[in-house]
């Protein structure tokens, strides 16, 4: 997940922000796991800075017991 993070920040032109379609987009190329992918897919639509990305993304993994599996991001 942090590699996604770090990836969709990286390509962003739209000062600092990143659409939940690039995330969508960007899971589906890395071909991420599934569990991963349905964090993403419970993202709400909208655009994201950095922190409140990594906020909606840790609240979804530890709401399912992911933490110890998959880590949080920053």
């Amino acid at each position: 997940m942090q590699r996604l993070v770090d990836e969709v920040f990286e390509a962003s032109a739209a000062g600092g922000t990143v659409a939940k379609l690039d995330l969508v987009m960007r899971a589906e190329i890395d071909d991420m796991a599934a569990d991963l992918q349905e964090v993403i897919d419970l993202l709400p639509g909208g655009r994201y800075d950095r922190h409140r990305l990594c906020d909606q993304m840790n609240s979804i993994i530890t709401a399912h017991g992911w933490g110890y599996l998959y880590g949080t991001v920053e």
